[in-house]
């Protein structure tokens, strides 16, 4: 089995430290049994360094224990946990510096309480378990956080998108499918063809295939020509940016590394840079935001005149409101939906703002009340009854009915995958604070946004498990949760009475 050389450091300084503490011996008696220095002997315990033949003999006599038990790489069952830890591809693959966790801390916290740690480190794993989670799962959500906790703006990735533009798009020159794929061909000698879907039915559910063997991108025949554009940006992204660890399907069939849906995530955000001019896109939303009134079909003309889907310029303003506009109190969400049916599926989310939210909740049914669902429900309808085939745009106030939060939900729906009778929404909640009134001009109504009529006001919750709104029409489950609650409030009252 190979480990790097500080998780065996690390292993033999676990074991060491586990064997004395089992001898009842501290660390200066062991010091003075082996004939070591008691600074030696702590450096050796937290994994910082590994002693040569001689100084193990000199420990393991000390101990009564032979050689070869105390060098073997075999833990006891209390230190199991961290033993699986090292030898699995956490510590290797996650770039833990990311997180702004230094590699040797977290091994140094390891050494210093094993056992805590090792109760820990099982406790994420059962929930893990619990929940089913898989590694790409678990991937995706360590991704989210690094996202949030830089408010999903790179600006080492502005700047390569910065360089490409003024290299291949100067003056403004919009970056067009012909371009890119010149680019692919040409500078990266990366051949491009299509694929059906009906000779290939097995391939229905992913929008391209790259086969580096044969440096050939193979793309989907039934992509829109703005999700066909942008994985040709995306994969300018890959060569431009020089990614090689990387996956060769999207969506992705399955991740092999950390490392590779990081290096998604960039591509794709270096696509939707040079695809949506940050520069530009300031522009047009100082302007949207200067207006009197709102209006969703101008909205949606803004992403149309951007040639992206709804999801990717959403996606672009949550680069560009937090560092440009100082609106950083936003989450995004995006919910799928077949319809007929009277599920509805949370597919996306990413948290700016740590408040409200689907975050975190878990086999609950959230509100009916949200604009993400209501819209679903309003397309459904016109396409069964109007023959509609197009996209919407709505917005509402939200007010959560327990905390009083107010959000603006910007939300936006169509027909996501016709071929399996899928619709999407796609949606944007600002928190409404004086930092968002300062800057949206439309919101700052003579008697109040609630008297707006082009913007809906309405009172929501999170979930129908947790809501206290008991005339609500849309509840689809009882508020059970809730119940829970108010019991074991009652109960600590009774409790207090007792004194």
């Amino acid at each position: 089995m190979n480990l790097p050389a500080d998780h065996i450091r690390l292993l033999f300084g676990l074991k060491l430290r586990q064997l004395r503490l089992d001898k009842g011996l501290s660390v200066s008696e062991l010091a003075q049994k082996s004939g070591l220095s008691i600074s030696y002997v702590t450096e050796i315990e937290k994994g910082r360094k590994y002693p040569k033949a001689d100084k193990i003999s000199a420990l393991a006599n000390a101990m009564q224990v032979d050689y070869d038990s105390l060098v073997s790489l075999k833990l006891s069952k209390k230190l199991e946990p961290i033993s699986d830890l090292l030898r699995s591809k956490f510590l290797t693959e996650i770039p833990l510096e990311l997180f702004g966790i230094d590699p040797s801390d977290l091994l140094e916290l390891l050494a210093e309480a094993p056992a805590k740690v090792s109760a820990m480190i099982r406790t994420f794993m059962d929930i893990a378990l619990s929940y089913n989670m898989s590694v790409e799962r678990l991937y995706l959500t360590m991704l989210r956080s690094y996202q949030e906790m830089h408010d999903n703006y790179f600006p080492e990735i502005e700047a390569e998108a910065d360089q490409f533009l003024t290299e291949f798009a100067a003056n403004d020159r919009p970056v067009e499918e012909v371009l890119l794929v010149n680019l692919l061909k040409t500078r990266y000698d990366i051949r491009i063809v299509q694929f059906d879907t009906l000779t290939n039915p097995e391939l229905v559910s992913l929008r391209s295939v790259f086969r580096p063997e044969q440096q050939t991108l193979h793309l989907n025949a039934g992509l829109s020509q703005e999700q066909r554009v942008f994985i040709l940006a995306r994969e300018v992204g890959f060569q431009f940016l020089q990614l090689k660890n990387r996956p060769y399907t999207y969506s992705w069939v399955e991740a092999e590394s950390f490392e590779q849906i990081l290096n998604n995530y960039k591509a794709s955000y270096f696509a939707g840079a040079i695809l949506i001019r940050r520069e530009a896109l300031i522009t047009k939303i100082t302007q949207l935001f200067a207006r009197d009134t709102w209006s969703s079909e101008d909205f949606l003309q803004l992403i149309t005149e951007f040639g992206s889907t709804p999801e990717r310029f959403f996606y672009r303003l949550s680069n560009i409101l937090p560092s440009h506009f100082g609106i950083d109190q936003l989450f995004f969400y995006r919910f799928n939906h077949v319809p007929g049916q009277t599920t509805f599926k949370l597919t996306k989310e990413m948290h700016l703002s740590r408040q409200q939210g689907p975050r975190g909740i878990v086999d609950e049914h959230f509100c009916r009340r949200w604009i993400a669902w209501t819209i679903l429900q309003e397309l459904q309808f016109l396409q069964q009854h109007k023959g509609f085939d197009d996209t919407l745009c709505r917005a509402q106030l939200s007010e959560y009915a327990d905390s009083g939060l107010q959000y603006l939900i910007i939300s936006v729906a169509h027909p996501f995958q016709p071929e399996f009778q899928q619709n999407m929404s796609v949606s944007m909640c600002f928190a409404v604070n004086d930092a968002l009134k300062s800057k949206m001009k439309f919101l700052n109504a003579p008697n109040g946004i609630k008297s707006l009529t082009d913007i809906p006001f309405r009172v929501v919750n999170q979930t129908c498990e947790r809501c206290g709104i008991f005339d609500c029409r849309e509840r689809v489950a009882a508020p059970t949760v809730l119940q829970k609650k108010r019991h074991f409030e009652a109960t600590k009252k009774a409790m207090e009475k007792l004194k």
